[in-house]
């Protein structure tokens, strides 16, 4: 069931979270995550959305897909893939930030090839 069907319920998004706002993972919107082992079936001890999160996660996804797809809020998406994480059944991988000079070069190339895509 998604958030929106739920709403009229008057479930809070913070409450899958336990009132947390902050991951302990940094979860960017474009940060790309997958489960450990794609042939496990999800464990039954996690909440329904985490069960959800996993089974999207199958297939490798960027956060807000994940968050899309759910129709759940970011910040939670964000919140319950970090907890997946620390139970080592998600896993996340490395984003580039363009904090470091190969980083953004590997940036300015994919930039010049969208331009070139749309002109």
């Amino acid at each position: 069931m998604s958030y929106r069907k739920r709403r009229g319920s008057r479930i809070r998004p913070y409450t899958f979270t336990g009132g947390r706002t902050r991951s302990r993972h940094p979860l960017m919107v474009q940060t790309l995550v997958s489960t450990a082992d794609p042939s496990d079936d999800a464990p039954a001890n996690l909440l329904p959305e985490s069960q959800r999160i996993y089974l999207l996660c199958r297939e490798t996804r960027s956060v807000a897909e994940v968050s899309a797809e759910l129709k759940i809020p970011l910040g939670v998406t964000q919140v319950l893939l970090s907890d997946l994480a620390e139970l080592g059944v998600v896993y996340i991988h490395p984003t580039i930030t363009g904090d470091s000079p190969s980083e953004n070069q590997v940036l300015e190339r994919a930039l010049r090839g969208l331009e070139r895509l749309f002109q």
